[in-house]
């Protein structure tokens, strides 16, 4: 079925007239189940999808109505279309009151049917527009951007939906790719500043002079070049958030300048004598250990403090790893919306490797992987062969490692490589592994079949027929 078309259940006890009905919207593109009774029309509505149901009202013993509220109950979003003789306005006016789209009367006009039942399909692919796009908005703006259902990143959300409607200064901890500024806009987003500027910068990137212009803006003449006046970070972020990236590279002359902005709420341009009030809500991050700066002098104590109001500490990929397909799906959903390219699966076996890698550079570096997957992917699926060179080692290892590798690894990966061991030993032969591995044979089939596990014994056929060929060619 297309992504795109439109599911039609039709409820007739007269089943000639059902069939008749259905065959007229297939040949219009419409995909059409057909139910001969009112109570098959009920079971196929809690059992499949459907977003346009056309259900006669005088039936048997499961009558159209009881259709339609059983259609209102499961599928909320559906258009449900009545037919109804004569005799029986009153009942369609009813059924109408009681949430059906509309009604038409017997015998049946075709043409008709089809104008009312594209009208439908029209208001059904808005409401899947609408949708898709509250999905995005949501995920742009509110706190879904934030993917993860592992413990540690539940708790990082539950802590974002308190701290983000607070006027609270934040500092964000963790690794370099953990996703600290997605973060800071979550906060943003989420916040009563939301409607206002969100500004970021970078304070590892910049030299101290270029740094200071930067956050306080400076005025004409205040030193060669600045042939003009020109406004700090500080000043665009005025009424919202102001996010500094990589705080604790610092310099200790400017941490003296930011700790007065926090306490007096006013900044000084560079070469002006008047200060200029701002209101701005401070987020901060790095990847470094302030405490420890602190305690070694090359960070200020009540800066710190000033900065760490509330502390979200983001954790390395590699201790959620259990959110990696999450990701990997977000990240290729991302791909196909940029390429303009159907989303790919990913096979099994790569996504074992993708939760056994150790990714130094976290988040982003699972995404550039997955980028780089997916541009070179021909066939709509991530398998092996499509992994960048430096974790076709890491596939190596999954496999062939030894107990050791597998030390902090998650459980299907441990569990697999178990299994690819007892079919090695016994060449295959799975009733055989199955013993070895004390589970049942219907068990290790569905294991092979779920951990996309090739069989040794077709690998060595495989290798058998090819020396063979090499034979015959010498």
């Amino acid at each position: 079925m297309a992504e795109d078309q439109i599911r039609v259940l039709v409820v007739d006890d007269e089943e000639p007239h059902a069939q008749a009905v259905a065959e007229s919207l297939e040949r219009t593109g419409y995909e059409c189940s057909v139910a001969a009774t009112g109570a098959e029309g009920i079971r196929l509505i809690e059992t499949e999808e459907f977003e346009i149901v056309i259900t006669d009202l005088v039936m048997g013993e499961v009558d159209g109505l009881d259709v339609l509220r059983k259609a209102r109950q499961e599928l909320p979003d559906a258009e449900v279309i009545v037919i109804t003789g004569h005799g029986t306005i009153q009942t369609a006016v009813s059924a109408m009151q009681q949430g059906a789209t509309t009604y038409l009367t017997k015998p049946l006009d075709i043409n008709e049917l089809r104008t009312v039942v594209d009208k439908a399909t029209e208001r059904q692919r808005l409401h899947r527009t609408n949708v898709e796009l509250r999905r995005q908005l949501d995920e742009k703006f509110g706190f879904e951007g934030v993917i993860g259902n592992s413990i540690k990143m539940n708790e990082v959300l539950a802590r974002l939906r308190l701290v983000s409607p607070s006027p609270a200064t934040v500092l964000i901890t963790g690794e370099n790719g953990t996703g600290k500024e997605l973060v800071a806009q979550a906060i943003h987003n989420n916040s009563p500043r939301r409607h206002k500027a969100f500004v970021a910068l970078n304070c590892a990137a910049l030299s101290e002079g270029i740094l200071e212009s930067e956050l306080f803006g400076h005025e004409r003449g205040a030193f060669t070049g600045a042939d003009k006046l020109r406004k700090g970070r500080f000043e665009y972020a005025h009424g919202g958030t102001l996010f500094l990236d990589e705080v604790g590279d610092l310099p200790m002359s400017t941490q003296i300048k930011l700790l007065r902005v926090i306490e007096s709420r006013e900044i000084m341009r560079v070469g002006a004598n008047e200060p200029i009030p701002v209101n701005v809500r401070l987020v901060s991050a790095t990847n470094r250990d302030l405490e420890e700066m602190v305690a070694d002098g090359l960070f200020r104590q009540d800066l710190y403090y000033r900065l760490k109001v509330v502390k979200i500490q983001l954790p390395p990929l590699r201790e959620r790893r259990e959110d990696i397909p999450l990701l990997c799906d977000h990240f290729l959903r991302d791909m196909s919306t940029i390429y303009d390219r159907p989303v790919p699966t990913i096979s099994t076996a790569v996504m074992r490797v993708l939760r056994s890698a150790d990714w130094p550079g976290n988040v982003r570096e699972l995404r550039n992987t997955i980028e780089s997957m997916f541009v070179i992917d021909e066939d709509g699926r991530l398998d092996l062969d499509d992994l960048p060179d430096e974790l076709q080692g890491a596939q190596e290892n999954v496999s062939g490692g030894g107990q050791e590798s597998l030390v902090g690894k998650p459980l299907d990966v441990v569990e697999a490589y178990y299994i690819e061991q007892a079919l090695k030993l016994t060449e295959g032969n799975r009733e055989e592994a199955a013993k070895m591995l004390g589970i049942g044979e219907r068990t290790l089939y569905r294991k092979i079949k779920q951990f996309d596990i090739p069989n040794p014994k077709s690998d060595r056929r495989r290798k058998t027929a090819a020396v063979g060929a090499d034979s015959e060619d010498e």
